[in-house]
């Protein structure tokens, strides 16, 4: 039986103090000194830890914000002293996308590798934009030999990038076919180039070392960076390098030691890869298109052409398309993509991988069940370092995070950690959904729910279809 795929993480605790959400006001002018006092019932222990906090503090830079909002001293302090209050430095957090929440529940896993437990219930809202127009059908969730990282049943998170045949051809028994070569990953998850202004140089070899512990693969622009760090040589199985549409290909002793390689999309895109398979015919090129206006069809395009074989389709960071006034949501481009494909009967020939808005581990899972074999992650990363998504070092400031001078145990414990917790939180929900493999996950809309079809079913005959804004 083969080893099942694992990935080890340790406890990586924060370098700064953390931006909570919540903290307590405390009147102590009328304070009776109870011997019971509340504070002291914290189940959290959370004003013994901010009594130390002051006690330690070197240099003032944040108040302690880490009470867990349970509201238990404020609803028994006898004389109403306490009160509950939102930090603001917590609401000033991210870009509307990338919300607060998002970021601190990125914090808390990147630090313990541990699942985010909401506790009671889910207290949010029940649907929303981009992916939480989207759920995931978990009526299986009962069945206890596929119930998530603790089932029995070995659930499987490896993928295939390539392209595939259409038929297998025998002959007297024997497989005539010549089959394509495929690289195959343990995780649907591929590290991808940082957006330009969140460029940090010392992250490459971290981002290298991170994608050897995890088995998966790291893109690296080739013009810019070459080949990072030291120990690159025995590592090029686990880089993908990117070549941009005017940029020189690497050396032929450097194509023959890499599986995976990406060209920009140009109209020179069938040349670029007879040159590439020139030298290393086992060599699986992906294309990387960009998700503008002419995003969607032009992957459409290249998917019928025989020499593709992996498509990269990129959105912005916020999962947006690029270059229109009104732009589409990446999982509704890749879910038109993946139809389209289904319908031409040619789906299953090629790979298409999404990057673009995946900032939780449940968007890897939507993007896959929309359609995408695999997805890239990027912008978690970084929030994965303590990152605030402050835009300070895109306007040329100073980082507040000093990810610029971060230790390399530091950086690699924690993006390995969220990785790990992406992957366990991949298989919960999967054995939720009965699913035993993330290649059979894909395009499977069976397992979700949409609230625009819901709608639409609900309300459609009364009033109409929705329009678009």
């Amino acid at each position: 039986m083969p080893k099942k795929y694992h990935i080890d993480t340790k406890k990586i605790p924060p370098r700064l103090p953390k931006t909570g959400k919540f903290g307590i006001v405390d009147w102590r002018e009328d304070c009776a000194r109870c011997h019971n006092c509340v504070k002291k019932a914290c189940v959290y222990d959370r004003y013994r830890q901010e009594m130390q906090y002051i006690k330690d503090l070197e240099e003032f830079s944040a108040m302690f914000f880490e009470c867990m909002g349970c509201f238990s001293c404020v609803q028994k302090c006898t004389k109403g002293l306490l009160a509950l209050t939102v930090n603001p430095e917590y609401e000033r957090m991210g870009n509307g996308y990338y919300t607060p929440d998002i970021i601190l529940t990125t914090w808390n896993q990147a630090e313990t590798a541990g699942i985010p437990v909401s506790g009671a219930g889910y207290r949010g809202k029940f649907t929303g934009a981009g992916f939480d127009s989207m759920w995931t059908d978990m009526s299986e969730i009962v069945r206890p030999t596929r119930d998530g990282i603790h089932g029995r049943e070995y659930i499987s998170t490896s993928v295939d990038i390539g392209r595939k045949p259409r038929l297998l051809s025998f002959e007297n028994g024997r497989l005539t076919t010549a089959l394509p070569p495929l690289v195959d990953l343990p995780v649907p998850i591929i590290i991808d180039m940082f957006p330009e202004e969140y460029r940090f140089p010392n992250l490459m070899p971290m981002l290298l070392a991170v994608a050897v512990r995890t088995g998966t693969m790291v893109i690296v622009d080739w013009e810019r960076h070459g080949l990072p760090g030291t120990d690159e040589e025995k590592h090029l199985s686990n880089i993908i390098f990117h070549i941009g549409k005017e940029a020189p290909l690497p050396p032929p002793e450097t194509l023959k030691k890499v599986r995976l390689i990406e060209i920009a999309d140009s109209e020179e895109v069938e040349q670029r890869i007879e040159e590439i398979k020139a030298v290393n015919p086992g060599l699986v090129v992906a294309v990387r298109v960009e998700l503008d206006a002419r995003g969607e069809n032009r992957s459409i395009e290249l998917a019928h052409n025989p020499v593709i074989e992996v498509i990269h389709i990129v959105s912005d960071i916020n999962g947006n398309q690029t270059g229109v006034e009104k732009p589409r949501f990446i999982k509704d481009m890749t879910r038109y993509i993946h139809t389209s494909l289904v319908k031409d009967g040619i789906r299953d020939e090629v790979t298409i991988v999404a990057s673009g808005g995946i900032a939780l581990a449940e968007h890897m899972a939507k993007e896959i069940i929309c359609g995408a074999d695999a997805v890239t992650i990027d912008m978690p990363l970084l929030i994965g370092l303590e990152c605030r998504f402050c835009d300070s070092c895109r306007d040329g400031f100073d980082c507040p995070a000093k990810i610029e001078s971060i230790d390399a145990k530091y950086g690699v414990g924690r993006m390995t950690n969220l990785i790990a917790v992406w992957h366990d939180q991949l298989i919960e929900v999967m054995g939720a959904m009965g699913m035993r493999e993330a290649r059979r996950l894909r395009g499977e809309t069976g397992r979700a729910l949409f609230f625009e079809s819901i709608e639409e079913e609900t309300f459609g005959r009364l009033f109409g279809k929705r329009i678009s804004a």
